[in-house]
């Protein structure tokens, strides 16, 4: 799990964990259908391979013609959806993943999360309906999200599939060291939403000390951080300049006095909490 060698990643080269890229572009509130399918077909034309988006997100098609209108092969994509906290009934999963693929234009999905233990959600038949798509092919990785430690000792127990990973907010203001530590104790990667925490890390003191060490942005330092705890990022980006400038941050290479200064932030600010999460 994790990082591959960093000695064999060349700088500007994006890493993987267990295959899926470490940086990804998140496609939350895109929801303007020509700009998005435009944010995806740049990203992927920019040498990003990881998309993420969700059915809450209502920008399932326009993901999908970004994808066909990018010249590069399906199969070189990480594509990655998510279940509604209202479709998580056993036979709603089979129903709406299968939704999930049509809007997409896809034969199947890299990766498929539970978008939240919450609403429908019951861990057996929920875990029930994804392990059968898994058994079937029409997704390659089962996932969840916003899922504390609790919530995935039960999804681990249950689920037949192996859980690929846990998509939870993450960023240097909200580093989740107990998620991560639990990821680990079970294999699961960790993929961090908001990992720019809306923007809040660029007033950051600590981060803008960093970023002037090496001449990068504060998006740059707080990506290459997420990269060195063994993260995977999914910054939101609608721009080309914003999608380029958060590529660039592969080639900002933080050393332990960076992370040090980092992780010694001493503010906490969770961006995502609406009364349905389990924390609550």
């Amino acid at each position: 799990m994790g990082t591959e060698d960093a000695e064999a990643i060349a700088p500007g080269t994006c890493p993987t964990a267990s295959g899926m890229p470490m940086l990804g572009l998140g496609t939350w509130q895109n929801d303007d259908a020509d700009q998005c399918a435009e944010s995806v077909r740049t990203a992927l034309e920019t040498d990003y391979r990881h998309i993420d988006t969700a059915q809450a997100y209502g920008n399932e098609e326009a993901v999908g013609d970004g994808i066909a209108a990018a010249d590069i092969d399906r199969e070189d994509v990480f594509l990655a959806t998510k279940l509604w906290h209202s479709n998580l009934a056993y036979d709603d999963v089979l129903e709406t993943a299968r939704d999930s693929l049509d809007r997409l234009g896809v034969d199947s999905l890299d990766l498929l999360y539970v978008h939240w233990p919450s609403g429908t959600y019951d861990p057996e038949e929920t875990l029930s309906g994804l392990s059968e798509l898994y058994d079937e092919g029409l997704i390659e990785n089962v996932g969840v999200s916003n899922f504390l430690p609790s919530d995935l000792e039960v999804a681990v127990d249950v689920c037949d599939a192996p859980i690929f990973a846990n998509q939870v907010e993450l960023h240097p203001l909200l580093p989740q060291k107990q998620i991560r530590e639990a990821c680990e104790n079970y294999d699961i990667e960790v993929v961090g939403y908001s990992p720019l925490a809306r923007g809040r890390v660029f007033n950051q003191a600590e981060i803008q000390e960093v970023a002037a060490k090496h001449d990068a942005s504060e998006a740059q330092v707080s990506l290459a951080w997420a990269r060195e705890k063994g993260v995977t990022a999914i910054p939101k980006a609608t721009g080309a300049d914003h999608i380029g400038d958060n590529w660039e941050s592969l080639t900002v290479e933080l050393d332990r006095e960076d992370i040090n200064t980092i992780d010694a932030i001493d503010e906490t600010s969770r961006q995502v909490d609406p009364d349905f999460a389990p924390w609550n």
